[in-house]
């Protein structure tokens, strides 16, 4: 993957008062090629000298064999998910223009037959990256959800590389890293985590602004340049002056307004010699009048105006070189200028000559590169603001008119030319799709800048039913991203929703209001506001029943049996889980686990539902709605949905006392968390696990693991079934003798569920309670008879058979103990005798031994 046409940027210039940096990079570029990758980071202001080091380093390594490869972030970008990687992959797989699907197709398969991914896996990953339509029947699609498809597109890009890496030494340099979007930095990490086993050095550079969010480690080198010294700044005088006498008078002024800063340096010195201010003579430049009535340029501005103003034209084609961005192309810039091609070829030609821009290729295939960021914002703040809006303007209905794919790939790049351009209501549909479309690769931070950025201009527009409706959408949008990335129950979730549910009320169509309804019912259920997820799960099965389908009364009902259950109303959970998996079929519903976010209905109604049934005192009901689950998991192929299967399987086995089962289920858990990404899901799996063990009697063994995952857990804010959790680490901490702790864990478990309102477990903690009462302190038995007591009663009023029995077996058998064997069998008896024969539960048995012995 060499990137064969990387400009050499600022090779011309001589490397001053760099030698103490450059020899870092050279010491890290040894080290890397020992396959002890490394990672160079090179901080500084704007026209520092950034590019011009590791030009140094490239020319210091010339000769040797090794893979150069070179990304740019660009302003124009800084949301676009990761359009540095798409472009650098484009040029490495040779697309052009002209190339149709199949020519683009066969470039692509030829590329990735290099690395170790099947091409069955890796094309339509790489396919969907670089929105290439793939021919029907070539590849299977791709199944898996957003989030899923987007962390295996990273990893095979990162295994692709590193592979190479493994060949041959790579060199990787990021540039601009400021202006990175956020998948391309999530990227990076990945890189940086697993550079140290091959030979990889990623040279990373960015301005002070940028603070690098990975952690400092023993293969991460920081380099920050600082303001060159005055002999410094004269040497680099001298060396543009190829070594003639400067008057005195002029190095004072290029010392005082360059300040130290190599680029201005340049530039000032390019402009002075090259001006009618000095005469040159064979030994020296001579100042043409008094320095007082010389108009020397003060600035970086000044002096690129007062190059490109010799010649009209030049000064034309920088600045629309400049709106068009960083880069741009021959092809995209003849459309815009309104000049004969002879004409816009010299001034390209001249700025090349004068080195304001970089060529690569010829035209009319040749694109163009600012030699640096502030020499393109020097052109562009030189443009009249009507101008500068017009030629914005005319870029977006060029864009529009003349090339559909890029309208279609990086709709955000039309949207901000139409903003620049002052067209509010043409930028907005597109900053709207820029959203959507990066909603769907799941780059939910990208996506929600677009959005709000669409949001923003909309306070602009007369507050009429177009702006309520476009807003809206947006909200709509917005919502299931914010989730994502904010957390369900995050403040910025219910503020969105609660405004998206106001605008219902004068816009849009009652279809919108079903999703806005969710979205807020899904806020409220995660942040334990029980009443009001309840009313808006019964608002949700009214407005569904109104409108036509089933797919949004299956959602209704799925709101609805989760709440109930939070709220320990087993019955009505079990009904409307009957309900969903009435209206659900797996082909026609599989893709609610997209839509809606989270995991698939039928999944969950199944799983919830033996949850219900176990409760409810239906063992045999419980663990065929279990099965059921198990096998739509494996049908609909969604690992979160299957993730959830696994969990409540688990869990009901760990119910049932049955931890063999529970561990084997668990483990499975932790692995298929772990092969996809799903880390909640891995710490829920290993909170299961180590429950597990501790119900075989491996409470010891197993603490640190259980409070870590806890920890993990909580620290990832998620709140659903953190109760239930403290409760069984409360118990394998009294197990393990560790009665103080447990009594703390324990009262922890009984305040998270005062707090978050989710009852579902309110029978199972006080019975913990009761246990740890009677394990930690035999000598009070009746502080353990209280809790076991209550919990009973509990039981009964929410009809929770399966709890009640446990409760009163645990009462009955401390009541034998203090010599009430008539009592503990009346206690018994009753809730036995409930239970239907022909499936044996672990208290069923208990409590029939136990009542043999009252007999």
């Amino acid at each position: 993957a060499r990137d064969a046409a990387a400009e050499r940027i600022g090779a011309d210039l001589p490397l001053v008062g760099r030698q103490e940096e450059l020899g870092l990079l050279l010491r890290s570029w040894e080290t890397t090629k020992e396959a002890h990758g490394q990672v160079v980071l090179i901080q500084g202001e704007a026209g520092i000298g950034k590019s011009r080091l590791v030009e140094a380093l490239r020319e210091r390594i010339s000769g040797e064999d090794y893979i150069w490869v070179t990304t740019r972030c660009s302003p124009y970008h800084a949301n676009s998910t990761l359009h540095p990687v798409i472009e650098h992959l484009k040029r490495v797989l040779g697309w052009t223009p002209e190339d149709g699907t199949e020519a683009r197709l066969e470039k692509l398969e030829a590329a990735l037959k290099g690395q170790s991914l099947p091409l069955a896996e890796a094309v339509p990953l790489y396919a969907e990256l670089m929105s290439l339509a793939l021919p029907e029947g070539r590849y299977a699609s791709l199944e898996q959800s957003a989030k899923e498809q987007r962390e295996q597109t990273l990893d095979a890009l990162v295994g692709w590389m590193l592979e190479m890496a493994e060949r041959r030494p790579v060199l990787q340099v990021w540039d601009d890293l400021h202006w990175a979007d956020p998948t391309t930095l999530e990227l990076l990490a990945l890189y940086i985590e697993q550079s140290p086993t091959v030979s990889i050095m990623n040279v990373l550079t960015y301005r002070p602004e940028f603070v690098p969010p990975w952690t400092m480690r023993s293969h991460i080198t920081p380099i920050t340049l600082n303001r060159l010294e005055r002999p410094e700044v004269e040497a680099l005088i001298g060396h543009q002056a190829n070594g003639k006498q400067v008057p005195s008078e002029v190095i004072e002024h290029i010392v005082s307004k360059a300040d130290g800063v190599p680029l201005y340096v340049e530039e000032l010195t390019k402009t002075i010699l090259e001006s009618d201010y000095l005469r040159e003579e064979p030994e020296r430049y001579k100042l043409t009048g008094s320095l007082s009535e010389v108009a020397i340029p003060a600035t970086l501005q000044d002096s690129l105006m007062a190059r490109l103003d010799r010649v009209p034209t030049l000064r034309q084609v920088a600045q629309l070189g400049a709106v068009l961005g960083r880069e741009f192309s021959y092809e995209m810039i003849q459309y815009l200028a309104p000049l004969e091609e002879p004409v816009l070829q010299n001034g390209l030609g001249q700025l090349v000559e004068n080195e304001l821009l970089y060529q690569r290729g010829r035209p009319p295939r040749s694109r163009y590169i600012f030699k640096h960021a502030l020499i393109q914002d020097a052109a562009y703040q030189s443009l009249l603001k009507r101008t500068r809006q017009q030629y914005h303007r005319q870029v977006a209905a060029i864009i529009e008119e003349r090339f559909p794919e890029t309208v279609a790939v990086d709709p955000e790049l039309v949207a901000h030319h139409y903003t620049e351009g002052g067209l509010i209501d043409a930028a907005v549909p597109y900053w709207q799709r820029a959203g959507k479309r990066a909603a769907e690769q799941s780059a939910d931070a990208e996506a929600i800048e677009h959005l709000r950025k669409a949001l923003k201009l909309l306070e602009d527009m007369p507050k009429d039913r177009q702006r309520r409706e476009r807003e809206l959408e947006t909200l709509i949008t917005l919502g299931p991203v914010l989730m994502n990335l904010k957390g369900s129950a995050s403040p910025g979730v219910r503020d969105a929703y609660l405004r998206a549910r106001n605008l219902c009320d004068g816009a849009g169509h009652p279809s919108q209001r079903f999703p806005v309804l969710w979205g807020l019912w899904l806020h409220y259920h995660m942040a334990g506001k029980s009443k009001e997820a309840l009313a808006l799960a019964h608002e949700a099965i009214d407005l569904a029943e109104s409108l036509s389908g089933d797919d949004f009364l299956l959602q209704a009902h799925h709101a609805a049996w989760t709440t109930n259950l939070g709220l320990a109303d087993y019955e009505t959970a079990l009904a409307h889980t009957d309900q969903g998996q009435a209206l659900y079929d797996v082909d026609r519903h599989r893709r609610h686990a997209f839509t809606y976010g989270g995991h698939d209905p039928g999944v969950c109604a199944a799983v919830l539902g033996a949850i219900a049934s176990w409760f409810l005192g239906y063992p045999d009901q419980a663990d065929k709605r279990g099965a059921r689950a198990m096998e739509l998991s494996r049908a609909v192929a969604h690992s979160i949905s299957k993730a959830d299967a696994l969990a409540y399987a688990s869990l009901l086995c760990l119910l049932r006392r049955e931890p063999e089962r529970a561990l084997l289920l668990s483990n499975e858990l932790i692995n298929l968390s772990s092969d996809n990404g799903l880390t909640l899901w891995r710490a829920n799996g290993q909170i299961l696990r180590s429950w597990a063990f501790s119900d075989m009697g491996k409470a010891s063994e197993v603490l640190n693991d259980f409070r870590e995952a806890i920890d993990h857990r909580q620290s990832m804010g998620s709140q659903l079934r953190s109760s239930l959790y403290l409760a069984a680490m409360a118990h394998a901490l009294v197990r393990a003798g560790e009665t103080s702790e447990a009594e703390s864990a324990i009262g922890q478990a009984l305040g998270k569920m005062e707090e978050t309102g989710e009852r579902t477990w309110e029978t199972f903690i006080h019975w913990v309670r009761g246990e740890i009462l009677a394990i930690a302190a035999e000598t009070e038995p009746s502080r353990a008879a209280a809790c076991y007591q209550e919990a009973s009663e509990i039981a009964r009023r929410q009809g929770a058979k399966s709890m009640e029995l446990r409760a009163t077996l645990s009462l009955a058998s401390l009541w034998l103990r203090e010599g009430r064997k008539n009592e503990a069998r009346d206690l018994l008896a009753p809730i036995y005798d409930w239970f239907t024969e022909g499936f044996e539960t672990a208290d069923l048995k208990d409590a029939k031994a136990l009542l043999d012995d009252l007999a």
